[in-house]
């Protein structure tokens, strides 16, 4: 990853953690890791743990960030969670999804839209 991606990764993983604090989620993880697997940001609201993959993008040249969010990402975010969420009994996973879209200006990455994605695989 080069260094403007890592720019932008951070910028949009920080503008969707005060969206989500902003929406009454209490944040619980910022890059789970596992051997095999990460998850931006683990969140809780009422009984729902949920598990959000945040794709901020520059352009759209690679398509939209909720393309992004390929079948074998999912799978990967599936069993990371899997492993989170052992001893969790009382609470019920879910999977969302926030694209940031924006812009670079010099090395600023200027921030245009947020959406927020709920349920966006299972």
């Amino acid at each position: 990853m080069n260094k403007y991606n890592k720019v932008i990764g951070n910028f949009g993983e920080e503008k969707a953690t005060k969206y989500l604090k902003k929406h009454g989620y209490a944040i619980l993880e910022r890059q789970y890791n596992i051997r095999g697997g990460e998850i931006d940001i683990i969140a809780q609201k009422g009984e729902y743990i949920v598990f959000i993959e945040v794709k901020t993008r520059s352009d759209k040249e690679y398509g939209s960030g909720a393309e992004a969010v390929t079948y074998t990402k999912q799978q990967r975010i599936l069993k990371t969670a899997q492993v989170y969420m052992l001893g969790k009994e009382n609470y019920s996973a879910r999977f969302d999804v926030i694209v940031i879209d924006g812009y670079l200006k010099g090395e600023k990455f200027i921030f245009e839209n947020l959406e927020h994605i709920e349920n966006a695989f299972c």
